[in-house]
Parts: structure tokens; C-alpha cells; sequence
């Protein structure tokens, strides 16, 4: 993520299953729901239940707690599963 953002803004890393567990079969279309929600709203939902950090990571690069006035254009869900079966979602806001 550094190398991907460098020279410019890296946006903190969200987990919402934190907050929500393992849907399953729907976990998918929930994590899009929840991109679109925070891309309307211009915010970042927290990750939960964070007791402690990786020494390794910056401060920030985590979110632990709800970000508002995020300033998003673009947001992204990975979703890995098991066996393998592995996607990625990226959603922006249509530019007039």
C-alpha cells in the first residue's frame, strides 16, 4: 500500500466483517453495500476490537475508529476465500 500511494494520500484500511462477522454466501454483495455507503457518505468505518496494532504499521494506516470527512472518490473490497476463490470490488463517483 506505501509503494501503491506514494508521494500522496494513503487512505486507512477498514475491516467492516469486524463489526459484522462472516455472512457466507453473502458476504459479497454486503462488503458492496458498505463500499457504496461509505462512498455516499463520505466516510470510513472502523475496525473494531483492535487491541493491538503491528509495530509496523504507521499510524493511521488502520482504521479504529470512524473516519468522517474522508474525502473518497474511489473505494475497494477484497474478499478471499477459501480454496482460492479470491475477488476484488472497486466502486468511484461518476465526474460529471
Amino acid at each position: 500500500m506505501r509503494r501503491a500511494f506514494a508521494g500522496r494520500r494513503q487512505p486507512p484500511i477498514s475491516s467492516t466483517k469486524s463489526m459484522t462477522g462472516h455472512s457466507q454466501g453473502a458476504t459479497g454483495v454486503q462488503e458492496a453495500i458498505y463500499c457504496l455507503l461509505m462512498l455516499r457518505h463520505d466516510f470510513i468505518a472502523p475496525s473494531i476490537n483492535v487491541e493491538t496494532l503491528d509495530p509496523a504499521l504507521h499510524e493511521g494506516e488502520i482504521a479504529t475508529q470512524l473516519v468522517e470527512n474522508a474525502g473518497l472518490d474511489t473505494v475497494m473490497t477484497n474478499s478471499f476465500g477459501f480454496g482460492g476463490t479470491n475477488g476484488s470490488m472497486l466502486f468511484s463517483r461518476l465526474r460529471d
